[in-house]
């Protein structure tokens, strides 16, 4: 990894509406560039909104230049390297939640959400196929992980993503406001703040989680993008219920500086892991 400069994104996205949302990324994408922004990330389902149900196919895009929508932004990333959420058209009639990493006018990686929460207020299983894989990824700074809201709350996710070399984990999050605590603070965003906080830390690594705000079909999105250092430090805090573009350098540095005080990478044993999951998968022993 070099040092580079990260944006994240917390905007209000217009639900169904494409060409809008396309708009208010050309726009913060422009801004970002103005405040010297390497990469720029954006929330989950940025380009169309959360709550979809039967919108879904309506709305769904392919990542490559022959979508109108992803031609612009591949020109866009030939300035800035970009991250964006995305309903996916997928080869057997089915769409996914997914992520793209763009830079220079290339489709660099796609991530599709693994976990869809079907409970709750969450219908995401009801209209979306499932991703199958998690892995790290190369880019011009370094390498990374993607993960998309549910992923980020099941530890086997940024555990694949950190044994596969990622220094960086990027969450992309739609997360409706839920729960009030006696100090004002929603309870979902404690939630997130304490996940975050405990992956840096046991991991080594830089965590940035980039969350929507503004009004949907009822629900209220809260916002609070931060940046994490690998001792768990946080390095940038966006507002609760504003949009806001939060910024920080990523230095390599604090990762090497980190994993010497906490060499967990080092004494790491997957064997040990995958030993234990064939037990209680009952697989034969090898």
């Amino acid at each position: 990894m070099k040092p580079f400069r990260l944006a994240l994104a917390q905007i209000d996205t217009h639900l169904g509406d494409v060409p809008a949302n396309l708009d208010i990324h050309l726009d913060t994408i422009a801004r970002a560039r103005r405040r010297g922004a390497d990469v720029v990330v954006f929330p989950e389902l940025s380009l169309t909104g959360y709550m979809l149900q039967d919108l879904v196919d309506e709305v769904a895009l392919t990542p490559t230049a022959s979508d109108p929508t992803f031609r612009r932004l591949l020109t866009a990333s030939r300035g800035v390297d970009l991250i964006v959420g995305f309903v996916e058209r997928g080869d057997r009639h089915s769409c996914f939640i997914s992520a793209a990493y763009l830079s220079a006018g290339e489709l660099v990686h796609l991530h599709r959400k693994v976990y869809l929460p079907t409970y709750g207020l969450f219908q995401d299983g009801r209209f979306f196929e499932a991703g199958r894989s998690f892995g790290a990824f190369d880019t011009r700074f370094g390498r990374l992980g993607l993960l998309i809201c549910e992923d980020f709350w099941h530890v086997s996710s940024p555990y694949q993503l950190w044994l596969d070399g990622a220094e960086l984990l990027v969450l992309l999050s739609a997360s409706p406001g839920r729960g009030l605590r006696g100090d004002g603070r929603l309870q979902s965003a404690r939630w997130i703040e304490t996940i975050s906080r405990t992956y840096a830390s046991l991991f080594t690594v830089y965590v940035a989680q980039t969350n929507r705000v503004g009004f949907e079909d009822g629900l209220c999105y809260w916002g609070g993008a931060a940046i994490l250092g690998p001792d768990g430090e946080t390095l940038a805090q966006g507002p609760d219920f504003e949009e806001a573009l939060v910024v920080a350098e990523i230095d390599p540095d604090r990762i090497r500086r980190a994993r010497l005080a906490l060499p967990l990478l080092r004494d790491e044993q997957p064997d040990v892991l995958q030993r234990g999951l064939a037990r209680l998968l009952g697989e034969p022993p090898s």
